[in-house]
Formats: C-alpha cells, sequence, structure tokens
C-alpha cells in the first residue's frame, strides 16, 4: 500500500481533474470565461505545489509550500462560491466540487497548523 503522502497527492489531482470537468461546463460567456480560467488556475495549482512541498529543502520551505496550496485552495472556494451563484452549471456539480474543496482546504489547515507546532517544538532548548 502506498504511503499516506501519496493518497493527498492522489486526492489532489483527482480535484484538479473535477476542477476541469466541472470548468468545461461553463458557459461560453466573457465573464464564465474568466472565472474559468481563475477556478481553472486556483483549483489545479495546489497538487503541483504539494508535489514541491514534498521535496522542501527545510521544515521551514515545507510549511511555505503548505500554505501556498492552502491559499490556492481557499482563492478555489471563493471563485467556486461566485460560479455557483452565477448558475454557470448546475448546483449540485458545484456542490460536490465545493465540498471536496472544503475537505481539502481543512486538512492543509490542519497540517500547516501541526507542522507549526513541530517546528516550534524543535526550535525550543
Amino acid at each position: 500500500m502506498a504511503p499516506a503522502a501519496y493518497d493527498l497527492e492522489d486526492r489532489l489531482i483527482d480535484f484538479a481533474v473535477q476542477i476541469c470537468s466541472l470548468t468545461d461546463r461553463f458557459p461560453s460567456t466573457p465573464l464564465a470565461k474568466h472565472v474559468n480560467s481563475q477556478i481553472t488556475r486556483s483549483g489545479t495549482s495546489p497538487f503541483a505545489n504539494y508535489g514541491e512541498a514534498q521535496a522542501a529543502e527545510s521544515r521551514q520551505d515545507f510549511i511555505h509550500k503548505l500554505r501556498v496550496c492552502l491559499k490556492e485552495l481557499r482563492e478555489t472556494q471563493a471563485w467556486l462560491k461566485f460560479a455557483e451563484r452565477m448558475t454557470f452549471c448546475p448546483e449540485e456539480t458545484i456542490r460536490a466540487t465545493r465540498r471536496e474543496c472544503d475537505e481539502l482546504v481543512a486538512i492543509f489547515a490542519a497540517s500547516v497548523r501541526t507542522a507549526r507546532a513541530k517546528c516550534k517544538m524543535s526550535n525550543v532548548g
């Protein structure tokens, strides 16, 4: 069985695929194209940044890259809310993607807190 780190990486890749499938359903209006671009960028960025975190040069670098993932996921949350209110595609399709994004935000927020706590503990003494 693969390590847990790869499970999260796969989940982030699956989320990016989900984002791309969702935005493919958006209409071709100028506003929808703009939102499509923003969501695609912020929603596909976390898996790449998570890969960089796995190769971090220090604990501080690791925390920084996790925070970048969290920042991009939070941006995606906001764009998904906007897209849902604009009714760019069926409500349940966006809601499923929003639920996954919310779960990923919770995972990364907890990971950042844990990594910071471990960093502070290793600096004490």
